[in-house]
């Protein structure tokens, strides 16, 4: 492990290429790179989930942690390690300072893994709009959890307002058990269901996008019936044409109950699962989450989001400045940055501490965000869809 102190761009990139040679095949085998970015109080559980999901998935690790952004002069420190207490895999840690932390991309762009896709996964509260975050605008997918947000229901509203293509967050992850047992419980059911409720926190972000799920996906009214809840939904109900019920309700972590007309009771694997694993499952898939956008879609009455462009242009946004005071630019070529995930291709390998100053001044803003709409929205509960996975 190399540990580096108020440093530039350029010595990061010479010690992870350093402790790639001593690594040897170690350092081969990159599937992707993974770019998380975290607050400090909050290290040590992104460093825990990352490392867990990276154990699973061979990838390049860098941990942005942003501090002080308000400091007047702008400082570089990173850990760089092959193999160590981040895995198995390439892991640097870096902590930005000053105004080098508005200015991350110059640092991590030639950190990228090259010819290999880019995942970015905020934990936290993510940005307003993504593409405020070149983080996530260079990123071929981008994790968000709005579960961190004080009002989830309406961070997951932003959610929908910005989504592009690519896009996904952990409410969604959270629910995959449910959705697996809900779509299996049907395959063997003939009957037409004429509406469907949940018990659960019409607050919690995971049980709005199961309504939105279930509406698109059966066609019927789904309505949310209040219920005391540690997260997530606590059961499911669905009421057939004639009279007959199916319902899924958890009875621990670890199992939940599955009832159907004619059928005896079955205890189901329904696992709470931890920080990691929800991340290593995103790992897993790197194309565009349909469901997710058409459950998204349904809840929040916004159409057609996955058909939107799949590409952001940065939009410079100073979040230490005044509001109001936000200025733009049309961007040259150099300014615009796209989603493409080879930033590590031909991309300046100076990307230092030092530059931060002048990158502020010279920083670009692309044309309002193609991804971004602000159509209002209703929740859909009446919307429906039929039942498959």
């Amino acid at each position: 492990m190399t540990t580096l102190w108020d440093t530039t761009g350029t010595d990061v990139v010479k010690a992870l290429a350093a402790e790639r040679r001593s690594a040897g095949a170690l350092a081969f085998g990159l599937a992707l790179t993974l770019v998380v970015v975290v607050d400090e109080k909050h290290v040590s559980v992104a460093e825990s989930a990352a490392t867990t999901a990276a154990a699973a998935h061979p990838c390049r690790l860098l941990i942005i942690v942003r501090r002080q952004l308000d400091a007047s002069n702008s400082r570089l420190d990173a850990e760089v390690s092959i193999g160590g207490r981040l895995g198995p895999g390439e892991a640097v840690v870096m902590r930005m300072y000053g105004r080098l932390g508005l200015h991350a991309e110059s640092v991590v762009l030639p950190l990228l893994a090259p010819d290999a896709p880019v995942v970015t996964w905020w934990d936290g509260e993510p940005p307003d709009r993504i593409a405020y975050d070149p983080l996530g605008v260079f990123a071929d997918r981008r994790v968000s959890d709005v579960a961190a947000d004080p009002d989830p229901v309406a961070a997951l509203r932003r959610r929908a307002v910005d989504f592009a293509p690519g896009d996904t967050d952990l409410a969604w992850t959270r629910l995959t058990g449910w959705r697996t047992l809900i779509a299996a419980a049907f395959d063997s059911i003939t009957e037409q269901p004429r509406s469907v409720t949940i018990a659960g926190s019409p607050t919690d972000p995971s049980v709005c996008l199961l309504s939105g799920w279930l509406a698109d996906r059966l066609h019927v009214p789904v309505t949310v019936s209040e219920a005391v809840s540690q997260g997530g939904p606590t059961g499911i109900r669905v009421d057939f044409d004639h009279d007959g019920e199916l319902t899924l309700t958890r009875q621990d972590t670890h199992t939940a109950l599955l009832r159907r007309p004619g059928r005896p009771d079955r205890a189901l694997p329904l696992p709470e699962r931890g920080l990691g694993d929800l991340l290593a499952e995103e790992l897993r898939r790197l194309d565009n989450d349909a469901p997710y956008a058409d459950a998204l879609s349904t809840w929040s009455g916004i159409a057609g989001l996955a058909s939107r462009p799949a590409v952001r242009e940065h939009v410079w946004r100073d979040p230490v400045a005044p509001k109001n005071t936000v200025a733009t630019a049309a961007p040259d070529a150099a300014g615009a940055t796209d989603n493409s995930g080879g930033g590590a291709n031909g991309a300046d390998g100076n990307g230092a501490a030092g530059s931060a100053g002048g990158a502020e001044a010279t920083a670009t803003a692309g044309p309002a965000d193609p991804a971004v709409t602000t159509t209002p929205g209703t929740n859909p509960a009446g919307n429906g869809a039929r039942a498959s996975g």
